[in-house]
C-alpha cells in the first residue's frame, strides 16, 4: 500500500490558493479539503459545531480556534486512510499545534503573492455566497454578468475584498500567519513559492511534488490563470 501523503496550503485572500489546489488533487490524487466548504456543510447540516460556527459569521467575526478545531479535527479523523491537501486550516498556531496532536504532515506550500497583484485580483473577485463559487471578472467571468452559472442567483462583492479593507485582511494574515509559518519551517516541511501568475508558479509546485510523492503526476489538465 502506498504511503499516506498530508498536506496544507496557506497564502493570503488571492493568492490562487483554490486554483493551485484543484490541480494538485487532479495531479495526484490528493483529496481537496477547504476549510470554507466544511464551514458551509457544517452550517447547512446544523451541526453543532456548524451552529456554533453559524453564530460567528453571523455577526461577522473570526470564528475561533477551539471552534474550528472541533469542526475539522472529527472530519480529518475520518480520513484516517486518505492522503489529502488542507486549504484554509490550520490558519493559526493554536490550530496547526491541534492538528499535529492528530497527524504529522509531510508538506507545507506557502504562496507568496506582491500586494499589487492581490489587489488586482480581489478588487475584479465577485462570489455566489450559498456554494462559495468564486468568478474573477477578467479571466473567469460568469457566462451571464453579475449572475452565478449553476443556480443564475445574483452574485455579490465581498466588502473586504474591496481595496481599503485589502491591506488590514493582509495584515491581519501576516500576523496570525507568520508563527504558523515558523512552526512548519522548523519542522522542515515548508516550502515557499513566490510570483504574480498561477500558471508560473505551478510548474515549480509540481515538480516538488512529483519529487515529494516519489511519482509522476497522473496528469496535468491545466487551465490558463493568472
Amino acid at each position: 500500500m502506498a504511503k499516506l501523503f498530508r498536506a496544507a496550503i496557506m497564502g493570503p485572500p488571492g493568492s490562487g490558493k483554490g486554483t493551485i489546489s484543484k490541480r494538485i488533487a487532479q495531479s495526484f490524487g490528493l483529496q481537496y479539503l477547504s476549510s470554507g466548504h466544511f464551514l458551509r456543510d457544517g452550517i447547512a447540516a446544523k451541526t453543532e459545531a456548524g451552529l456554533l460556527v453559524k453564530s460567528y459569521v453571523e455577526k461577522g467575526m473570526l470564528v475561533p480556534d477551539h471552534v474550528m478545531t472541533r469542526l475539522m479535527l472529527p472530519k480529518l479523523e475520518q480520513l484516517s486512510s486518505h492522503s489529502w491537501l488542507l486549504d484554509g486550516f490550520p490558519r493559526t498556531l493554536g490550530q496547526a499545534q491541534a492538528l499535529n496532536s492528530l497527524y504529522q504532515l509531510d508538506l507545507v506550500i506557502s504562496l507568496n503573492i506582491p500586494y499589487e497583484t492581490l489587489r488586482e485580483r480581489l478588487s475584479d473577485r465577485w462570489i455566489h455566497p450559498p456554494s462559495g463559487r468564486v468568478y474573477n471578472m477578467s479571466f473567469n467571468p460568469p457566462r451571464v454578468q453579475g449572475k452565478d452559472d449553476v443556480t443564475e442567483e445574483p452574485l455579490i462583492q465581498h466588502d473586504d475584498d474591496k481595496p481599503e479593507a485589502l491591506m488590514a485582511r493582509l495584515r491581519h494574515y501576516k500576523d496570525v500567519a507568520k508563527p504558523v509559518i515558523d512552526l512548519y519551517k522548523s519542522q522542515g516541511i515548508l516550502h515557499s513559492f513566490s510570483g504574480t501568475e498561477t500558471d508560473k508558479i505551478w510548474p515549480y509546485i509540481n515538480s516538488l511534488l512529483s519529487t515529494k510523492m516519489h511519482i509522476q503526476p497522473s496528469h496535468n489538465r491545466q487551465t490558463q490563470t493568472p
